[in-house]
């Protein structure tokens, strides 16, 4: 289950990029935010040069994966 409504409508680095952080948005402490934050721009920045479409759909894919997860785990603390 993708952590927000609109993970299948991500196609772009660029989509990808603003979804992730919509996401942080929902972690509960604001250092945790920020972490995540600053993650998310340096792997954009690292992989921006990027222009196989196959290996982009591959990031897109573990990202949003990835994302779900974080937030599977920070939220379900309780």
């Amino acid at each position: 289950m993708p952590p927000l409504a609109g993970a299948e409508l991500v196609h772009t680095p660029l989509q990808l990029y603003r979804y992730l952080l919509r996401c942080c948005r929902q972690l509960p402490s604001t250092a945790m935010q920020q972490h995540y934050r600053h993650a998310i721009r340096q792997g954009y920045n690292s992989h921006s040069d990027e222009d196989d479409p196959e290996r982009i759909q591959t990031i897109i894919q573990r990202a949003i994966a990835d994302a779900d997860w974080i937030l599977d785990k920070y939220t379900k603390k309780k």
